[in-house]
């Protein structure tokens, strides 16, 4: 049930400071975690990911789609565009797809991550399946991505109630999630970034466990972020650990403009001395 945290790493980005951090836990109820943490060390870049199920094929699934997107979005670079992204997407499902024919079992995850852009202005969120991306801005949270399971569809369509029977046998049934046999589109989205801003990545480990007002809470607390992410991690401990769980997080500061000392004025050229006038008597 230990939780692991991973160090804050800081990038400056112009008058922006970008700081990630992310932690992750196996909880109570299974043998191992079928979660994947990325915290990129050399870009602004953080992504998590959600084995599907407790077999072979959730463990090769989450560690073929984190190395295999890790991997693209090195290549690319913090100026990677809506196309570049979605290529990337494209080739980390086409290894979850290969891996999972050779197991032959369910070998599929959820995959969502951020890409904050090189002017520390703007980021880029991909996700697949129901690992969610919110943002904590002013107070206010708000959830930015949407599931991509037959429970959320039925919600949105009033097929049932969200407290039904229905609703819940629903919820884990996933409609888009990286290694589904027809390779479906991520949702891609691009985000401003204003100090003050914190962006969280998570799994269901998170959201099914920890509601609305506690995750608000502690994504307001004026601590350090790594901080932050055991503790958000070690309360899914403390309500019974139902699941791995996992968290990225990413938090906008403004930076002071850079101080550049000004260059030393020209001397003053002195001024012309006026004629000497002699004494009367012929003496200086």
């Amino acid at each position: 049930m230990q939780s692991l945290a991973d160090t804050v790493r800081s990038f400056d980005r112009g008058r922006r400071r970008l700081s990630v951090a992310g932690a992750t836990c196996v909880g109570s109820r299974y043998p191992a975690n079928f979660d994947v943490l990325h915290i990129d060390p050399e870009l602004p870049f953080l992504a998590v990911a959600d084995g599907m199920g407790g077999g072979r094929g959730s463990t090769v699934a989450g560690a073929t789609a984190m190395t295999t997107l890790v991997d693209q979005i090195r290549g690319i670079g913090a100026a990677a565009g809506p196309d570049e992204l979605r290529t990337a997407v494209a080739d980390t499902q086409d290894q979850v797809t290969r891996a999972g024919a050779e197991l032959g079992e369910l070998t599929g995850c959820t995959l969502t991550a951020l890409l904050a852009g090189p002017t520390g202005r703007d980021a880029w969120i991909v996700q697949l399946g129901d690992s969610r991306a919110y943002r904590l801005r002013g107070g206010l949270l708000e959830l930015l991505t949407v599931d991509h399971t037959t429970a959320w569809l039925g919600l949105v369509h009033g097929w049932y109630a969200a407290d039904s029977a229905e609703a819940a046998a629903a919820r884990y049934q996933l409609t888009r999630y990286v290694g589904h046999p027809e390779q479906p589109e991520p949702d891609l989205l691009r985000v401003s970034l204003l100090p003050g801003d914190v962006y969280c990545l998570c799994t269901d480990g998170i959201t099914d466990q920890l509601d609305y007002h506690r995750l608000r809470r502690l994504l307001s607390r004026d601590a350090d972020l790594d901080e932050i992410a055991r503790q958000l991690t070690a309360d899914t401990i403390a309500v019974g650990g139902a699941d791995n769980a996992t968290v990225a997080l990413l938090r906008v500061t403004a930076q002071p403009p850079a101080h550049r000392a000004r260059p030393p004025s020209p001397p003053s050229p002195s001024p012309p001395h006026p004629p000497r006038r002699s004494r009367a008597d012929g003496r200086e």
